[in-house]
């Protein structure tokens, strides 16, 4: 028996499904709680530790403050346990959230089309809620090929401030 299409990553337009997980450090992260303050770029990943995921995250690493402004944040979340973002985080020097969807595994991926049932991980979705709560730019790409966040600072910059 084949297994089942997954459902379409969600689009521009789309209400963002609220999220409530904890990042590397044990604290409760909410979406619902940047409404109307800021817009947030949601990052989902397949693992720590892995190649294209450390690139990634680096490269917000190293342009944070792009990232993460008065009007801005960034949320990366992959269905890695707390316990190994911690160390990654610690070991890459990742000062953002990195949350952990491990539990129940990968229901936020899941709810934003994300989420590659077979491997158990998020595949590479990439989505700008606005302040409002609505999606206002995506990206999705498959688990080995890298994002292109290129076209993140101007969606962003179309926004203007929440």
């Amino acid at each position: 028996m084949a297994a089942a299409a997954p459902p379409s990553p969600l689009g521009v337009g789309d209400l963002a499904p609220d999220l409530s997980l904890r990042d590397q450090n044990g604290r409760t992260v909410t979406l619902s709680h940047y409404r109307g303050e800021k817009h947030v770029l949601l990052v989902f990943y397949p693992f720590a530790f892995s190649g294209i995921c450390t690139g990634e995250l680096s490269g917000i690493r190293d342009d944070l403050g792009s990232f993460v402004t008065d009007t801005s944040e960034v949320l990366a979340i992959s269905c890695d346990p707390v316990f190994s973002l911690r160390a990654w985080a610690d070991q890459q020097g990742y000062f953002f959230p990195l949350l952990s969807d491990f539990w129940p595994h990968g229901a936020v991926a899941r709810s934003y089309g994300v989420l590659d049932e077979d491997a158990g991980m998020a595949v590479r979705g990439t989505f700008l809620v606005a302040s409002d709560g609505r999606i206002a730019w995506s990206l999705v790409n498959a688990p080995g090929q890298g994002r292109d966040l290129s076209g993140y600072h101007p969606a962003v910059a179309g926004l203007g401030a929440p």
